[in-house]
């Protein structure tokens, strides 16, 4: 009789293991983190450049879809598109006196006085609609600088733009930025706009700036075990010589924007892509 028990009681305690190992696999497989990645839309107007390094991306994409699904260190990436005009939400800022006759990314001349602005990515001379939701205000100013340099401000004004959209004394403000385009005919008095390729260019992701070039090296040495294309861009102004660590170097939007999230979650969560 003991015997019949223990027998039963074998079984069913190797029953009850086959069952838990089922479980904890199920558990495992159903745990793997999904990360909806924002891809822009592009304006169906606008004018693509396709690479051989990107050569799915077509003129089609935007209407038969935004590409499959991929994984990063076991976390599954979906791609969804914005809405199709290319704007932006963020945070604007406005820079003046210091930087007043130093050279802008474009070459020319920084006049704070004039209606221009820096962004990180859009096309040198383009033209934006900028929008302040505090009160309301609109200007329109052209792209001719790279920045700001500082993760979730989008647009940094010159001293003008910042005064005509009525945050030149508060410094920054919650603002919209519409893209317009290039000016078809810049000597004339309608001003007409054509689109811009916001996509194609030569990207990457900014991930510090030291003033001490031993730094910079420290970081660049962590980074390239991990990623290729660590390089180190240099930059002077006004308060002396920095040291950007950069990593990429990607020719189109989408590639940039892919690394970006890696890195954000990585953990490296105050990076931003930047055109160089």
């Amino acid at each position: 009789m003991n015997c019949r028990i223990n027998v039963r009681f074998s079984k069913v305690k190797h029953i009850s293991f086959i069952l838990l190992a089922f479980l904890l696999i199920f558990t495992i497989g159903c745990s793997k983190k999904v990360i909806k990645v924002d891809v822009e839309k592009r304006d169906k107007t606008a004018t693509i450049k396709t690479t051989d390094t990107d050569s799915a991306y077509s003129p089609t994409a935007s209407t038969t879809g935004v590409g499959k699904p991929y994984y990063i260190d076991g976390i599954q990436y979906i791609p969804e598109n914005q809405p199709q005009n290319y704007t932006q939400k963020g945070i604007a800022s406005w820079y003046g006196k210091k930087f007043h006759g130093r050279k802008t990314a474009s070459g020319e001349v920084y006049n704070m006085y004039a209606m221009t602005a820096a962004h990180k990515t859009l096309p040198l001379q383009t033209w934006v609609k900028v929008h302040n939701f505090k009160n309301n205000r609109e200007i329109v100013v052209r792209i001719n600088d790279r920045g700001p340099f500082v993760k979730g401000r989008i647009i940094d004004l010159s001293f003008t733009g910042a005064k005509k959209l009525g945050m030149a004394d508060q410094g920054t403000a919650p603002v919209k930025v519409v893209v317009l385009g290039r000016l078809k005919n810049p000597k004339s008095k309608k001003k007409e706009y054509l689109p811009v390729d916001l996509y194609t260019g030569n990207f990457s992701i900014q991930v510090g700036a030291f003033q001490v070039r031993s730094n910079a090296i420290i970081l660049k040495q962590e980074l390239s075990k991990a990623y290729k294309d660590v390089h180190i861009a240099t930059h002077k102004d006004y308060r002396g010589t920095f040291y950007r660590v950069r990593v990429g170097k990607y020719s189109t939007l989408k590639q940039a924007l892919m690394l970006e999230k890696q890195l954000n979650v990585n953990g490296r969560k105050t990076v931003f892509l930047i055109a160089e």
